[in-house]
């Protein structure tokens, strides 16, 4: 867990679940930056990365790691209120053990921010300050004595099988400190600079929590900015590939991610945890999802002054993300925000564009003499993206 990259201040779903051997180190990778219509206007939900793979420190072998990243493109000048999580979303990883694109264990993480509403005395009146800090902050987790904005957040899990498609867990099922017994956590502040934070790396570190994941043991949590982690020149790529010789060198081009963040929520648990027999083999399926409430406004009555208040609703899901820039490059754009909206179970729906893709058409266009394959349908990424390769990480009875 502490090998994450450390996030940069100053300068700073599927188609298909991911698929991972619960033997075999495969890594599941995918990127996705405002990918569709609707999620651009509400970022703070917006899922950029999936990783799931199997666990790779010394003495970790039989876990594995759960890397859902959200909030694309973030940058140093995002103050002074930066980037925290969304308290009125529910943030999900979902696993699926076998084979049907249909989840059998979530992980539901929750969020709440608390302003303490710092003041300053100001010509004889007591004024709020503008800014989440009035001071150095760590490098102990502990030393919160200047932030003026304090993020915590629960993890939940759900055993769907066992306990029915519940949307939020029961308080016995939510994961604990495993020092303190808490259920709830304090979430790093962003990496406002050096001067308000001298020692980042140390201060998030310290957040790091061992935790007690109900029915399944130990673990590892960890939910705070970190460095982004993909590596595209966006700008380019979507400027009709606008790229020099995009079959060159790798690093030819520039990484336009390269002084970006993201938040990143991670978890790492046992293999026998996700699995369906509870041993630590097979292969596996996972997923991100991001929900928000539907809100309704209601007219107030009772005071008669033509007042609306909002009560909160059901949750309904606005972002997913699996296998890699299947939004961005593979669903067409009519289909986009349904494609977010939508479970892996129901992905038939979107079959044509993975059998008939556009993408190495219009590649055909953009660069004259480029053949794309004309083996119709794309059976290759059907396998790619729906049912995973035989043999390979396709789970049994998918």
């Amino acid at each position: 867990m502490k090998k994450f990259y450390q996030s940069r201040a100053l300068l700073t779903r599927t188609i298909g679940a991911i698929l991972i051997g619960g033997l075999i180190p495969l890594a599941g990778m995918a990127s996705s930056h405002r990918e569709a219509p609707f999620i651009t206007g509400l970022p703070k939900v917006d899922g950029t990365d999936f990783y799931m793979f199997n666990s790779y420190e010394s003495g970790r072998e039989d876990y594995v790691t759960l890397l859902a990243n959200y909030i694309p493109l973030q940058d140093a000048y995002g103050g002074p209120n930066y980037f925290e999580l969304d308290d009125e979303a529910l943030y999900e990883i979902h696993i699926d053990n076998d084979g049907d694109a249909i989840r059998d264990v979530t992980f539901q993480f929750t969020f709440s921010s608390e302003i303490l509403g710092f003041a300053l005395p100001v010509g004889g009146e007591v004024v709020p300050i503008p800014l989440k800090q009035k001071g150095g902050i760590g490098p102990s987790g502990m030393d919160t004595e200047n932030l003026n904005v304090i993020e915590t957040f629960e993890v939940g899990i759900i055993d769907v099988k066992k306990n029915g498609d519940l949307k939020f867990y029961s308080s016995g099922s939510a994961l604990t400190n495993a020092a303190s017994g808490s259920r709830t956590f304090v979430k790093p502040v962003d990496n406002i600079g050096n001067k308000t934070l001298p020692e980042y790396a140390a201060y998030a570190d310290d957040h790091i929590y061992d935790v007690n994941i109900p029915e399944c043991g130990a673990g590892r949590l960890f939910v705070g900015q970190r460095k982004e982690g993909f590596v595209v020149n966006l700008g380019e790529v979507f400027d009709l590939v606008n790229i020099e010789n995009p079959v060159g060198p790798r690093d030819a081009e520039p990484n336009t991610l390269e002084d970006k963040n993201i938040t990143t929520l991670a978890l790492e648990v046992p293999k026998s945890c996700l699995t369906e027999s509870g041993t630590d083999s097979g292969i596996i399926g996972g997923w991100t999802t991001a929900s928000v409430a539907k809100t309704r406004m209601i007219q107030d009555t009772l005071n008669n002054k033509g007042q609306f208040v909002f009560n909160r609703g059901p949750f309904t899901q606005v972002s997913r993300l699996g296998s890699p820039l299947v939004n961005e490059v593979v669903i067409g754009l009519p289909d986009k925000d349904l494609f977010n909206i939508s479970m892996p179970v129901d992905d038939g729906q979107f079959a044509l564009y993975v059998t008939n893709p556009t993408l190495p058409e219009l590649i055909e266009i953009l660069f004259p003499g480029v053949q794309a394959p004309n083996l119709f349908p794309r059976t290759d990424l059907v396998a790619a993206f729906l049912t995973g390769v035989e043999g390979l990480n396709q789970p049994d009875g998918v």
